[in-house]
């Protein structure tokens, strides 16, 4: 199942800053791991905002939504979630 997440990350402002580079060396090293596995197919940067916009192919809302909260930098997130379909038009035979 393809999903888009659009993840906008909100850290406070008096955050230790020591803690959030450790949290986002975490959260990079999460990715990849998921990017290698497939799963976290896509990533874009949303310019000139702390946000990504992501596809994910994963076999359940589930496992998506385990993934979403595993995330190291999920506690200072807001995340949307668009479950995707092929479009009959496109020219693709599948969903890659």
């Amino acid at each position: 199942m393809l999903f888009k997440v659009e993840m906008d990350v909100n850290v406070p402002l008096d955050f230790d800053p020591a803690k959030f580079e450790e949290l986002k060396a975490a959260e990079k090293a999460k990715f990849q791991e998921l990017q290698k596995a497939g799963t976290w197919r896509h990533i874009w940067r949303v310019v000139g905002q702390y946000s990504n916009v992501s596809i994910f192919d994963v076999e359940s809302n589930a496992q998506l939504h385990d993934i979403l909260v595993a995330l190291p930098l999920y506690p200072f997130m807001d995340v949307r979630v668009v479950a995707l379909c092929r479009h009959p038009s496109s020219l693709h035979d599948d969903d890659r």
